[in-house]
């Protein structure tokens, strides 16, 4: 239902009294900007019709092993999608946030599952971001051969949208040659390289020192409750979360308060009245 009157000014309070921002966002962030976020089966073939008659849910085509068993496949998902992301202007509620942050002595931090880049196509500093399921714009080798990552800069995917099938060369290992794969979390992974996250870990936790006893707002973003990753993270901050979520806003009074709507339209009605 839409929030009240009561729940709108909780909000704004929070937001009034900050120094800071620590900015939570899961899948439903990006739908404002025309992004799918794969919420069931149904959501994930929409987008991927070849997906739905090969009978591959997201589970299935988002592990390791799908790299293995149909290597032109997995790469026409993920490449499709890396050409989505780096196509997708970020919409407007990504500069009110900058705007917001850029206002505070402490500015703000980004903690996010999605793996898009959006935030840093938006302008957010990249020290200043912590993708806790890596991203899409790097890659790892396959075979786990070096324990590194690097740019997916130079890999330009050409995907038959018909059959989500690659049809330019599969991307391989500069150093041995071996299929490489996206440098993102999957299902049943364990191989997935995980330095470039510890980094932004390390540099979140030190920015939340400097901050001290401050108050901060948490803005959590649509983030879903199948992969809990996001809404677990804001509730332990230990700051009041105000929960933007257009389908699972609620949240204990103690914690914080929920706004239901989508992301961008919340944030514009927020903006013209802080």
């Amino acid at each position: 239902m839409p929030p009240t009157h009561a729940q709108w000014n909780r909000a704004l309070d929070y937001l009034r009294a900050a120094r800071g921002l620590l900015i939570t966002a899961g899948a439903g962030m990006g739908v404002d900007s025309g992004l799918p976020d794969f919420r069931g089966k149904e959501g994930l073939w929409q987008a991927y019709p070849a997906l739905r008659q090969a009978h591959l849910d997201f589970q299935h085509i988002a592990q390791p092993e799908s790299f293995d068993r149909w290597p032109t496949l997995a790469w026409g998902f993920y490449g499709h999608r890396l050409s989505l992301y780096r196509r997708t202007e970020p919409h407007a509620g990504f500069g009110i946030l900058r705007r917001w942050a850029e206002r505070l002595p402490h500015g703000a931090f980004v903690f996010t599952s999605n793996v898009d880049g959006q935030f840093q196509r938006a302008g957010f500093d990249p020290d200043r971001l912590l993708e806790c399921h890596g991203s899409l714009h790097w890659m790892q080798c396959h075979a786990h051969c070096k324990h590194r990552i690097w740019p997916a800069d130079d890999f330009e995917p050409d995907v038959d949208a018909a059959t989500c099938r690659l049809r330019s060369p599969l991307p391989t290992c500069p150093d041995c040659g071996a299929l490489a794969r996206p440098n993102v979390l999957m299902f049943n992974d364990l191989n997935w390289e995980t330095e470039r996250m510890t980094a932004q870990r390390d540099r979140l936790n030190a920015w939340l020192e400097s901050v001290g006893g401050d108050p901060l707002a948490v803005i959590e973003l649509g983030a879903g409750q199948a992969i809990p990753s996001v809404r677990h993270f804001s509730l332990r901050s230990g700051h009041p979360v105000l929960r933007i979520n257009a389908r699972d806003s609620a949240i204990s009074p103690r914690w914080g308060v929920g706004l239901e709507g989508p992301a961008l339209r919340t944030l514009q009605w927020l903006d013209t009245h802080i």
